[in-house]
Formats: structure tokens, sequence, C-alpha cells
């Protein structure tokens, strides 16, 4: 076990040199973000420990009967950090963080904040295939999981992992009781060692570290890392509330997995502690679960997904709940219809506010007081004065307004490369450093964009992004399948599902149960998993003998339409 370094002066934060594969911000920029006041030169930590003076006793985070208040969220990640630092983990040490809603979240994250460590923002629907990919990819020490988890064994699923990943030191579970072997975060919140204060004042990461990582949708397989400073993600939080109306009396709902970018700065669970306001975890979004929530709370704001919204607007549940207290209801992921952001205000009684962001940092926000036309027709436009942007066409050369092409940004709180991967960022970002996002958009004349599909092959179901050649490379390895295209097949609830365009062997069939069965044996995350099946026997090609997957998606769209499934 490796021990506290006893003189910080070989504190490895201590040193100039950035973090390996990360790419930061040219010098000019850096400077100019800080002159404006944008990068503030604060930490996490330094965050955490403010908000703990300055609101003290008011309740933080509420969890079903538990409420902790910001005195105690600062305790109980100060303890935490405390004991990983015994254990080893150290500044710029990696550890996965796959974290359902549950306070402990921020205990962990708080704590790895504090002593330089990076979480890696894993979601709980992730399974071995994904969770070996960034164990091993960003080579991490530790893992951060429940016990169990919606009948799901995570500690089960890392020990068979663990083997053949060396780096891996360290099992970290929530839970009651944990299993011997693994660490329990639940006692090391609890145990408040007396030299808790001598103990950090011995880390000290910069602003313009990197605080964590985050997870791209990525189209060319399993997920990249989103490298994120204290700098640059505190802004982007710390922005959020004036555009939402944010403020100490915020009741903000997270009933979406907690470590997804929206839920947690947009303004999300940290934008709102930023401002005073209580944040409530709810285990899952549907009206089920969360309504009962939204009652007894009095929840004033929540972030949802369009599915989630149209199952809140349809659901019997609606009047045998009072959400009178709901104010804002927050939908972004995917493109919300029209029709369905008129009926919020009706339904449920709240401004509805369309949220386009991406992990990689851009982010818009139509604004409250914005008329109907934009509130239910565009996406807003963007938090930052200095959020760049440029809408291009297949030639890269600006578009001429209103029209349609990919949107191009740069700024303040958007990266401008992934975590070691030089190859992708040389086609993910120009030469001048503004980031391609692969979205198709057009501005409007009032300013705002509207988001009219994408470049990138990403299939959006519901907020979640699914990439096509991830999928690919796995069902081509099923016996029966000679090739396979998976496409985006449009729908009325998600925005997007998935469809498996297979070319079979002569001589062999295959069904969508037994496709769905062969992926789940794989262990990839069920929402991957696809919703229908296409056999065929050519695949249409492009002028330069590519799969031509735009005739797929049309071919698709004209079944689902003739089988009355869309409009």
């Amino acid at each position: 076990m490796r021990k506290l370094r006893p003189d910080s002066r070989h504190h490895p934060l201590n040193s100039a040199a950035p973090l390996e594969g990360f790419v930061a911000w040219p010098p000019e920029f850096a400077e100019a973000y800080r002159r404006k006041g944008y990068w503030k030169g604060k930490t996490f930590g330094e965050s955490l420990d403010d908000w703990a003076t300055r609101y003290g006793e008011r309740i933080a985070v509420v969890s079903g009967d538990v409420r902790i208040s910001y005195r105690e969220l600062r305790e109980r990640a100060d303890n935490v950090a405390v004991s990983l630092a015994a254990l080893g983990i150290a500044p710029r040490d990696r550890v996965v963080m796959q974290l359902h809603n549950v306070p402990e979240f921020f205990y962990v994250a708080f704590a790895l904040f504090k002593i330089g460590a990076l979480p890696v923002m894993a979601l709980p629907a992730h399974r071995e295939t994904e969770i070996r990919h960034l164990i091993e990819f960003s080579e991490a020490v530790a893992y951060c999981s429940p016990l169990a988890f919606r009948g799901f064994d995570y500690v089960g699923m890392v020990r068979s992992i663990a083997p053949t990943t060396p780096t891996l030191k360290h099992i970290l579970v929530v839970g009651p009781d944990v299993p011997p072997g693994t660490v329990s975060i639940e006692a090391m919140a609890r145990r408040a060692p007396a030299n808790a204060a001598d103990v950090l004042s011995r880390y000290r990461p910069k602003a313009s570290d990197v605080a964590l990582f985050l997870l791209s949708g990525g189209t060319t397989g399993l997920p990249k890392l989103i490298a994120r400073t204290h700098d640059d993600y505190i802004y982007n939080f710390e922005s959020a509330p004036a555009v939402c109306g944010v403020n100490a009396d915020t009741v903000y709902l997270i009933a979406l997995p907690i470590s997804h970018n929206f839920p947690l700065v947009a303004p999300g669970s940290l934008g709102t502690f930023s401002a005073g306001g209580k944040v409530v975890l709810a285990s899952s979004p549907s009206p089920e679960a969360a309504f009962p929530v939204v009652e007894r709370e009095r929840v004033t704001m929540t972030g949802q997904v369009p599915a989630v919204t149209i199952q809140w607007l349809d659901s019997p549940l609606r009047g045998k709940y009072d959400l009178s207290s709901l104010k804002v209801l927050q939908v972004g992921g995917s493109r919300l219809n029209a029709e369905v952001a008129r009926r919020v205000k009706p339904l449920l009684g709240a401004t509805v506010q369309q949220v386009f962001g991406m992990a990689e940092g851009f982010v818009c926000y139509t604004r409250l007081d914005d008329p109907e036309e934009v509130l239910f027709n565009t996406q807003g436009r963007p938090l930052s004065p200095d959020d760049e942007i440029l809408v291009v066409g297949w030639d890269g050369k600006p578009v001429a307004p209103g029209e349609r092409g990919e949107l191009l940004t740069r700024g303040p709180y958007t990266i401008r490369g992934y975590y070691k991967a030089p190859e992708h960022n040389a086609l993910a970002f120009t030469p001048d450093g503004f980031y391609r996002t692969g979205d198709v958009v057009c501005l409007t004349p009032s300013g705002n964009i509207s988001v009219e599909g994408r470049v990138k092959d990403l299939i959006n179901r519901g907020g979640e992004k699914i990439a096509a050649e991830e999928l690919e490379n796995l069902i081509v390895g099923h016996p029966s399948v000679q090739n396979v295209a998976v496409i985006a097949m449009p729908d009325p609830a998600l925005g997007e599902k998935i469809c498996a365009c297979v070319i079979p062997r002569p001589g062999q069939s295959l069904d969508l149960e037994a496709l769905r069965a062969f992926l789940d044996a794989a262990k990839i995350a069920r929402f991957k998993l696809p919703e229908r099946l296409e056999l065929v026997e050519t695949f249409p090609l492009t002028s330069v003998g590519k799969i031509s997957k735009k005739s797929l998606r049309e071919d698709i769209a004209a079944k689902l339409r003739a089988e009355g499934k869309i409009p």
C-alpha cells in the first residue's frame, strides 16, 4: 500500500507539467478567459468549502428520508478524501465511478477532487465491455459502484475484469454490507480522522488541472474520455443558474443518471449547489418513481429527455399527485418535438426550457422569458458571450444565415481535444481549435439554434448516444451474419431507435430475439440492443462504393409510416 507523501515538495500536483494526453487551451485563449473572469482560479474542493461556509445547515441533498446539509456534505467528502489518500490513491490517479443516484456519488467525487485524483464518470447501464475499456484505457487504480443495482451484480462484474487489468487495486462499494476485499464508502464517510485538515492541506490541485473525465457518445465505438478542468467546468455550472432561474429556493430533481453532463452542470446538481439550492435524488425519471418525490419535496425544477417528458404528459398518475410546485421543466439530450413542448405548460404548469449541449462543453438554452415561438421551435442560444460558433457546409465554408450546416464551436468550456486520442482529434477539431460537433443546425433570425439532424453516424436513443460502428463490430461476429449496417430509425417517444440491417450468410437466417441475445451475451449496455432487424439481400451504395445509410434510413422510415408507427 502506498503511503501519504509527507513532503508536499514532491507532490506531483506541484509540477507545472500538464497531464500527459490532455489537450490544453492555447495560452493566449487561457489568458483571455482568465482576464474576462470566466476562469476564476478556483477548484472543486475550494468550491465545496465555500458552499459549506456560506450555506452551512441548509439542506444540500435529499435522498429518500436522508437529508444532508452543506456542512455535512463537506465533512463526509473530507472523510472519504482522507481515507482514499490512506489507501494510496494519489493525485492524477484515475478512479472509474459507476454510481447511481445516491448521496455517496457526491462524497466520492468531491473527495477525489480534493486530493487531485480524477473520476471517470461511467453510467449505471454500462457493462463489462465498457467498464473494461474504461479501466484499461484510463489505467484506473480504483473502481467505485453499488454492490448491486436493479438486480445487477457490479462487484461480481468488476472482479471478473480485475485479473486482466493490473492497474486496478481497489474496489469501493456502496452498500450496507460490503464483501471481503472491497472498501465501504459509507464507512469512510462516517470515519472522521482527527488529522483531516492536515492531510488535505498536502493536496493542492490547480484550477487549470484536469478535474474529471466525462464520456463521449462517440461514433467510432467505445467511449472516448473528455477531460474537463476545474476552471472550465466550474465556469460551466456557475453560469447556468442565471440562465435557468436557479437560486437558494430552487429544489432540483435529479432522476436521470447522475453522472451525465446534463444533470451535473446544466445547471444540475453542481449549478444548484453553487446557488445554495436543494438537490433531490430519485431512482428513476418514470412517473411512478418521480411524481411522489415532486409532491413530497415540492420540486421546482428538473431536467429530462424528450421520452420522459412524453411519459409525464401522458401518465394517468399526473392527476393523482400535486405537481404544482414545478416551475421549470428542462428538456435536453435530443430534440424536443414542438407539439410536445406546447403541451408542457397546460398539463404540468411549468415553463419548458430546451437545452442543447454536449459533454465536450458547448451548451445552449432557451431563456425562460423567450416567446413561445423560440421556446417550442429552437434549442436556444449559447451560454457564454465567448462561445464562438460557425455553421459550415460540406465544403467547410460558412453557409448563409438560415441555411443548414454542421455546427463548429470553441470557447471557454469546450475542450480542445479528447484525452489520448491524437488521430481522432485531427478529424474532430479544426487546426484553429473549433470542435466539429457533427450536429446539423441552422441559425434563426433571432440568433437561436435549431438542430436539424446529425452528420455523425450516431444514434440518439432518448439522449443515450450509441455508436453504430460499435454494434456493427459485434453483430458481424454472429455466425449467421455476412454484413451489417446499423442505422437510426425515427421514434415518436425516444426520437430514434436502433435498427440493424443484416445480409445473412447463404442458407442462414436470423431473428431479432436471437440477435439481441447474442449482443446481450457480449455484456454491453441494454440500451444499445437493436429494436428492429431488417434482413436484406444487398445494401444500397453511394457513388464511392460505401453503404448508403441515408438510403437505408429513408427505407425504414417509409416502412414505419406504412405500418402506422410514425406520422
